[in-house]
């Protein structure tokens, strides 16, 4: 491997190598076809990123470099092209490869001028990177390395025939490096259909847990009134760092944003309804420790791949397992201990166990939780004197002014004494009070 790629890594202080890396370095450098199967944040971007620049920059079978593209690397959104694109970006620094990302939201204009200019790899989403070879913008010919990374994230987006026409624009030989934290039926279909006699690398034995052993799992049910004053207890917890806010809609997520927002808390959002800077603003303030709380949809947050994040928050209980794995799996990265919470509504409860049965969680009933609960308190090591808000109101990073309250939050109280009665649940029905929690 090159030495400048080498040292480039040193100076970001990567000496060592992860698993999926380790196994698959050797071969992706020799040009062979593979598939890498690693869950989130084991370091599935280099594993494919410094072979790839390697061979990019020297090897004896990618012809010269000439302002065509000789690598792309297809992933499943803007947030996580950006990321993929920074991270070769500072792999590369220190070798005369040419990189650009292209990706919806943005103009065309400025993605062509930096075709035109010449690049020697572009990282891109699906729908864009069609748009300008059909109009003759990206040339796809010279191709020599194609990656597809988090596969399995662009067959559930509904990518998969973008890919397939991808492929198809690809005739010529060339090497196709195929990643994924999971592999369902359509994408081993796809493997078999577009690569020659890849070699199936898995980072962790054969039936080992989804989930990352560094993350600690806090399951428990919360009502939906009091879901608001939970989260904002939650954030006053000892040794709580960098922390990303999951919302199953675009409309939640900038409710959640704002609610925290009001309660005087530095809070930023990513979701659909915001636009491409906007959304860039957010994730860049989130990667410098401008702020340290992000409310996100799972589409917008598939780009941030940062380490030390340290408490994931399931403001809603996600609606199948492989969405909880993604999200959880944004803590507990690269060496890091996190902890994950999931908040299930009393209506969300048939999710949650559909959730733990699929996982093996071993939690099919998790115990009811109010924001004065003593048990939430000692399970996340929130100081006894926390309270619903920690200042004024403060306005969504990037955004509007929170509205400052008349009245307090209309959040239902279970007393740490346990004698009033628990709140009705969101079916009207009257919950349970809670006992002592479940941890994994």
């Amino acid at each position: 491997m090159a030495v400048e790629i080498c040292e480039a890594l040193a100076a970001e202080g990567i000496t060592r190598t992860f698993a999926i890396q380790e196994l698959t370095l050797p071969l992706a450098l020799d040009g062979t076809d593979l598939i890498g199967q690693a869950r989130t944040g084991m370091g599935k971007t280099l594993g494919f990123g410094v072979p790839l620049l390697d061979r990019v920059f020297d090897s004896a079978d990618v012809e010269e470099l000439d302002g065509t593209p000789r690598a792309l690397v297809v992933v499943p959104t803007r947030e996580l092209a950006v990321q993929v694109g920074e991270d070769l970006a500072r792999a590369a620094a220190k070798i005369p490869v040419r990189l650009t990302t292209i990706y919806g939201g943005r103009p065309y204009e400025e993605q062509i001028e930096a075709l035109e200019a010449g690049v020697d790899v572009v990282v891109g989403t699906p729908g864009r990177i069609i748009d300008l070879y059909q109009r003759g913008d990206l040339q796809l010919d010279r191709v020599a390395i194609l990656v597809l990374d988090e596969a399995d994230e662009m067959l559930d987006l509904g990518f998969l025939p973008d890919i397939e026409k991808i492929l198809r624009a690809l005739e010529h030989e060339h090497q196709t490096m195929l990643f994924s934290a999971t592999m369902p039926g359509p994408i081993i279909t796809l493997a078999r259909s577009f690569l020659s006699q890849p070699v199936h690398i898995r980072a962790e034995e054969a039936g080992a847990a989804q989930t990352h052993s560094t993350t600690e799992q806090v399951v428990f049910m919360a009502h939906r009134m009091d879901k608001p004053a939970v989260t904002a207890r939650i954030l006053q917890a000892n040794g709580r760092g960098r922390t990303i806010i999951f919302a199953r809609t675009k409309r939640t997520a900038a409710e959640v944003a704002e609610e925290l927002a009001g309660r005087g808390f530095t809070v930023g959002a990513v979701h659909g309804d915001m636009g491409q800077p906007a959304r860039e603003k957010s994730l860049n303030a989130f990667r410098d420790g401008t702020i340290e709380i992000l409310v996100a949809t799972d589409v917008a947050a598939r780009g941030i791949d940062i380490d030390d994040v340290t408490h994931v928050i399931n403001y809603q209980t996600p609606d199948d397992p492989m969405t909880y794995v993604h999200r959880i799996g944004r803590t507990g990265r690269a060496g890091h201990s996190g902890t994950a919470i999931t908040l299930v509504g009393y209506d969300e409860l048939p999710k949650w166990k559909a959730i733990n049965e699929e996982l093996d969680l071993d939690l099919p009933e998790p115990p009811q939780w109010f924001s004065t609960s003593p048990e939430l308190f000692d399970a996340l090591s929130i100081p006894e004197g926390a309270q619903e808000s920690v200042g004024k109101p403060r306005r969504v990073f990037g955004g509007a002014a929170a509205a400052v309250r008349g009245r307090g939050p209309r959040t239902p109280r279970g007393p740490r004494s346990g004698s009033a009665r628990a709140p009705r649940g969101e079916h009207g029905d009257r919950g349970e009070r809670g006992g002592r929690g479940r941890r994994r």
